[in-house]
């Protein structure tokens, strides 16, 4: 069974621009990688644990972003590597100057025996619907277009969130 990860899409209006938060991975691997690499802010989930919920919970664990209001379903993406993503909008005024990350440790460099610690998500930005398309990674394009056809349609409502 390949691995599911769920996410949300921040979304805020600048005047009549939509924009939208994505998130860049952390540690050495991500390092010196931009466009293609940033992602919505997400994580893997158990099967017993409500998308809706891990993605509750990865948003607050990547960003520092508590979401309190209701979420708008985005569907369903796969990567490549074949993990299956769930994805949902909240509107959002989040300043990324309070952003906020778990850490991981891994062994770096390789095969040195030295366990370094890094942050799960190492920066985060607002981008333009243009902007992001070139950023994120490209199984996660349907979701723009999915958000960018939500507000067109008065369909992506607004959810509080800190």
């Amino acid at each position: 069974m390949p691995k599911t990860s769920a996410g949300i899409l921040f979304y805020k209006f600048d005047g009549d621009r939509l924009l939208v938060l994505l998130v860049h991975p952390g540690g050495p691997f991500w390092s010196n990688r931009d466009l293609g690499a940033w992602s919505i802010p997400k994580g893997e989930y158990e099967p017993d644990e409500e998308p809706e919920a891990a993605a509750r919970r990865e948003s607050l664990e990547e960003t520092g972003i508590a979401v309190m209001g209701a979420l708008t379903p985005l569907g369903e993406a796969r990567l490549k590597s074949g993990k299956l993503i769930v994805a949902y909008a909240a509107e959002s005024d989040f300043d990324i100057e309070r952003l906020r990350s778990n850490m991981f440790e891994i062994e770096w460099p390789p095969r040195s025996g030295r366990m370094q610690a890094f942050p799960e998500v190492d920066r985060a930005g607002w981008f333009t619907l243009p902007e992001a398309r070139e950023k994120i990674n490209p199984a996660q394009r349907p979701f723009l277009d999915r958000l960018e056809a939500a507000c067109n349609s008065g369909l992506a409502g607004s959810s509080p969130s800190q």
